[in-house]
């Protein structure tokens, strides 16, 4: 088993272990000083132009967060400022599903990407990384009604209900960001990648829980505007994070929408820059629009609806009695009578049954290993439900231990066997237990026979909340779902190391100094062998327009970057960003 690291912030130490699972460790000696400069770069370009449109103060909120721009954070950076408001921060392997995202925001933990963008996709990429997460994220987490918001989000989140469709979206979504970031990818496969993840994208039928809340989610912490529609300011994540769209997401062509519930109605492509913008007033709006869609949230409702939907997520959910037990597993079939109530409900498989998210001893996966099957309603003539039945009530109505009895049940449901025991937990009766047992119907459907063993019959006159997952977290600890495909690492040539090399150098220049002479050869290295670098030589002209004996030297540098630009014109927009942070002589403050 792999050693778990809580970096002393009590918010990681508290995660339960079927989270632990996706964590990674972070590496951070695997970044190079290529990686490095990459962050550097896109952090000084985010401050040039953030500082006049973020929500936050860029530098204070970088600075609570315990980044810098620098160089790329440590994960005990980042929970050493956090603990400050009560979060933690952890790493991951690119995307992990979305409930799972969600349950680590319950907790208040940031999950962060690894990795980092290629140089190549430094403008933008569809993959997670720790560009995104961290500098994205983590500086407006300080805000006390932002983190309150994504910690509602997290929490309701572990509720929602997804589809087996969900699962297909995100697998294809995960396997293409993995893609996006290989170097010399066969466009090919990167074609058949982006089609399937359109396909499922059109495909997904009526949008499940996950689904819309991954839009409201979508629309509020990755793509967030806020303030007044006309001169909105940036919170959205994905937005702080991407130096291209950050600017151009301000433009009359990007329409802005007021920030309602009927966000969760539009979609979204991962991959491309997105045609509208929501713009809330206020974070308290993102909390009251969550207020309203969580009332229309199966755990808040319950019923017929809800339990069709966990039998469409084919994967383990947790239907609550009105009696409170909780019965967790993969629903299969549910009975209706006249009125659409619900009369009779089925797992198949693993399940368990617990009480206020705690399992129930002797009712556990192994003793429930083939499924649980159970009728939902009043007894037919009763005077009050039969969860509420005391003792001496089942005495009164001869429902009486090691006796065998009948129940009929309004919805036409009839129980006979042997019953053999009672469970109540805090007064109520949540179990009654039969040998010898038969449970038909009216129409002379046979639900259960007793050569099938005991029988545990669920008490409840109706199912008041269904959400995915188990009730009791530790129960299916080993059937939570992990991609089988990590992401890709980088294997790095004799080539690529020469230009880290020289990149670790322009940085210990930068951080000791040295004598003015090696700018140079640090210089004619990389025009001598890197005949498609830009952002090597950004570095080195920045050091040497600010000496007056370098003034050779830089304007070389110029003439080189502009060379550059004319010649690789994806290098145009990325070389005339740089070189304007350096001709206006910034000041990161």
């Amino acid at each position: 088993m792999k050693t778990f690291f809580d970096y002393q912030n009590e918010q990681v130490a508290n995660l339960p272990l079927h989270l632990r699972k996706y964590i990674v460790e972070q590496e951070y000696d695997k970044y190079t000083p290529v990686d490095h400069a990459v962050w550097r770069y896109v952090m000084r370009q985010n401050y040039s132009y953030l500082k006049n449109v973020a929500y936050y103060p860029y530098i204070p909120g970088l600075k609570k967060a315990g980044l810098t721009i620098e160089k790329i954070p440590s994960l005990q950076e980042i929970n050493n400022a956090l603990v400050a408001i009560n979060w933690g921060a952890v790493t991951v392997d690119g995307f992990i599903p979305p409930a799972a995202f969600m349950e680590f925001q319950a907790y208040r933990v940031l999950v962060i990407a690894a990795d980092i963008r290629q140089l190549e996709h430094i403008e933008y990429t569809s993959a997670p990384d720790i560009i995104h997460e961290s500098a994205g994220h983590a500086p407006i987490i300080s805000d006390t009604k932002y983190n309150q918001y994504l910690s509602y989000l997290g929490k309701i989140g572990t509720k929602a209900l997804f589809s087996s469709k969900d699962y297909e979206l995100y697998e294809s979504i995960r396997a293409l960001s993995i893609l996006k970031e290989m170097p010399n990818v066969n466009k090919e496969d990167l074609a058949k990648a982006e089609a399937l993840v359109l396909y499922n994208q059109q495909n997904l039928g009526t949008p499940s829980e996950m689904a819309l809340l991954s839009r409201l989610q979508w629309w509020s912490v990755e793509y967030g505007l806020i303030g007044d529609i006309n001169h909105p300011k940036i919170y959205g994540a994905g937005l702080l994070s991407s130096i291209g769209e950050s600017a151009s997401c301000m433009q009359a062509e990007v329409k802005k929408i007021n920030y309602t519930i009927d966000a969760l109605k539009v979609g979204y492509d991962i991959t491309k820059e997105q045609p509208q913008l929501f713009v809330t007033p206020t974070f308290q709006n993102l909390i009251d629009v969550l207020t309203q869609f969580e009332s229309t949230m199966a755990y808040r409702v319950g019923g017929l609806e809800s339990v069709l939907k966990a039998i469409e997520c084919k994967n383990i959910c947790t239907a609550v009695f009105s009696s409170g037990l909780q019965l967790s597993g993969v629903f299969s079939k549910v009975y209706a009578d006249n009125n659409h109530a619900i009369k009779y409900i089925n797992t198949q498989g693993l399940s368990s049954l617990a009480f206020k998210d705690q399992l129930i001893e002797g009712h556990d996966v192994n003793y429930h290993a083939h499924g649980f099957g159970s009728p939902v309603g009043k007894l037919k003539d009763a005077t009050k439900s039969l969860e509420d039945y005391t003792p001496s009530d089942l005495l009164s109505a001869g429902i009486i231990v090691d006796h065998v009895i009948a129940l009929a049940f309004n919805n036409g449901i009839v129980v006979e066997g042997k019953l053999v025991g009672q469970t109540y937990m805090e007064n109520k009766l949540v179990l009654l237990s039969f040998a010898d047992c038969k449970v038909t119907d009216l129409e002379g459907n046979v639900f259960f026979e007793p050569a099938w063993g005991m029988f545990d019959m669920a008490i409840g006159d109706t199912i008041i909340s269904v959400f995915n997952g188990s009730a009791d977290k530790k129960t299916f600890e080993d059937q939570l779902h992990i991609s089988e495909q990590p992401t890709h690492q980088q294997k790095y040539t004799a080539k690529d190391l020469q230009y880290q090399s020289l990149f670790k150098q322009i940085r210990v220049y930068r951080e000791q100094g040295k004598s003015d002479d090696s700018l140079n050869e640090i210089w004619q290295q990389i025009k001598k062998d890197f005949e498609k670098d830009w952002l090597g030589t950004m570095e080195l002209l920045e050091l040497a327009d600010t000496m007056p004996t370098q003034k050779v030297l830089a304007d070389a540098l110029r003439a080189q970057l502009k060379i550059q630009s004319e010649k690789y014109p994806a290098f145009s927009k990325l070389i005339k960003d740089g070189l304007k942070i350096i001709d206006t002589k910034l000041k990161f403050e």
